[in-house]
């Protein structure tokens, strides 16, 4: 554990150092970018769920529920007796 952690210490501190090493205009540039982009991310985000929500009915599908097993359950068997032990009768 303390490996992992030296190590994402030892990333964090080269992306740092690469950070200042870069001039305060670039810096001023790619945080005004990313800041956009993520703006820009979440407008298409809010405006895609107002769109699906108003396109959805409020209607809600019960369906039968395919894949249980028709065959009768055995008495004697381990299993049953933990699985129907929790159930009402």
């Amino acid at each position: 554990m303390n490996k992992l952690r030296e190590k994402i210490e030892q990333y964090i501190l080269r992306v740092e150092d690469h950070w200042n090493a870069i001039s305060v205009e670039k810096q001023r540039l790619m945080t005004k970018v990313f800041f956009g982009v993520y703006v820009l991310i979440t407008i298409i985000v809010i405006v895609n769920i107002c769109v699906t929500k108003d396109q959805r009915s409020n209607t809600i599908s019960i369906n039968h529920i395919d894949g249980i097993s028709k065959k009768p359950t055995e008495k004697g068997s381990k299993h049953n007796e933990i699985v129907n032990s929790s159930t009402k009768k």
